[in-house]
């Protein structure tokens, strides 16, 4: 019971990190003209957010 009360515990916790992340005052210093392999880097950094919170969602499932 108290670990899966621990899980859930991370599981909002991994939520709210991503939430933050993807906030506005965060993206605006991946928001320049900037590209990086000739993809914009709010691009990368949006969907390099969204698989690390996903991975590290799973990871703490499985763990």
């Amino acid at each position: 019971m108290i670990k899966a009360t621990l899980t859930g515990q991370r599981l909002v916790a991994v939520f709210l990190l991503g939430c933050i992340l993807v906030n506005y005052p965060v993206l605006s210093v991946f928001n320049p003209d900037a590209t990086w392999g000739g993809i914009p880097v709010l691009y990368l950094y949006v969907f390099g957010v969204w698989a690390a919170v996903i991975a590290l969602m799973a990871w703490i499932i499985e763990r």
